[in-house]
């Protein structure tokens, strides 16, 4: 019986920790009919089912799991083997994936990419966008983007950005016809637009003002995961919105919309990114680590 190679382990793998052929066929740059076919390969030599697989699920059979725990602790160290000698080359290559929440990839990542890409021509940038929480390690990125409060304390983590600030936002239009709110608790006379995030939950809208901290849950005239529809919503008057300020910074300037309960608008630390702490981290994530570092120097506010 001819023993398995490293290709067979690296499929199995990669269908064993997504859970899902298609993506672990991209991960390892395969068709999804050549991955099935060596994970077939792989069961007949061994002589034992690994997983259990339908139209719409793959779970591990116990031998599965077992060879898993043993395997991808030992493919890891390989990989580090040779994510360690590609250090060694001055050209990072290879693609880098990133998972990062929504307003994370369009005030924060967005300008970065055009500028990073410009200088690693080699590297192909894949950039996922969702708001729910997401394993990088088990979903196969090599680095995630996420606040502080949501960090796992077992990643690096470095900061992409500098504070950020929400808002809190109408049209002087809808501000003319209900009036304007003084207090957090006001907001519950009034007219929001609330965001609703891919898990379905529709969050409190929180505020501080020197150390106190107030979360409402004001009616909503409007529901939407789209930051487009809402700020649209609030420049036409449908209602109060609170949102990050780079999102309405042009509208704020232009007297599209104005701001409000700005003393309750305190600013926060921005979105870190993070990976898992190895020994030797990927060229094209350390390449874009350093990029990060540098960006943050030239961009810094100048006091």
């Amino acid at each position: 019986m001819s023993e398995p190679d490293l290709r067979d382990l690296d499929a199995f793998v990669a269908v064993a920790r997504t859970r899902n052929f298609r993506r672990a066929a991209q991960d390892i740059r395969v068709s999804v009919s050549s991955l099935s076919q060596r994970l077939r390969d792989l069961e007949e030599r061994l002589g034992v089912r690994l997983m259990n697989r339908t139209t719409r699920s793959v779970t591990l059979t116990e031998a599965g799991e077992l060879l898993l725990s043993r395997v991808a602790p030992a493919l890891q160290d390989v990989g580090e083997a040779l994510d360690q000698v590609r250090g060694l080359r001055e050209v990072a290559s290879g693609r880098l994936r990133i998972n990062a929440p929504p307003p994370a990839v369009d005030l924060v990542l967005a300008p970065m990419v055009g500028p990073f890409l410009a200088a690693h021509p080699q590297i192909v940038l894949d950039i996922v966008s969702e708001s729910g929480f997401v394993d990088i390690v088990s979903a196969g990125y090599d680095a995630g983007v996420r606040y502080g409060e949501h960090l796992a304390q077992d990643m690096v983590a470095i900061p992409l950005s500098g504070p950020q600030k929400y808002v809190v936002v109408a049209s002087p239009a809808y501000v003319a016809r209900r009036g304007t709110p003084r207090h957090p608790k006001d907001l519950l006379d009034h007219d929001c637009v609330r965001a609703r995030y891919s898990n379905g939950v529709i969050t409190d809208w929180e505020f501080e003002k020197r150390g106190q901290i107030m979360k409402v849950d004001p009616p909503a005239k409007l529901i939407s995961t789209n930051i487009s529809l809402a700020m649209r919503a609030a420049i036409d008057g449908v209602g109060v919105w609170a949102t990050l300020d780079g999102y309405v910074r042009d509208a704020l300037k232009s007297g599209a919309l104005v701001s409000l309960l700005e003393d309750w608008c305190e600013p926060f630390p921005g979105p870190f990114l993070y990976y898992p702490s190895r020994r030797q981290v990927p060229p094209a994530l350390r390449a874009f680590i350093d990029f990060v570092a540098d960006w943050r120097k030239r961009h810094a506010p100048r006091s």
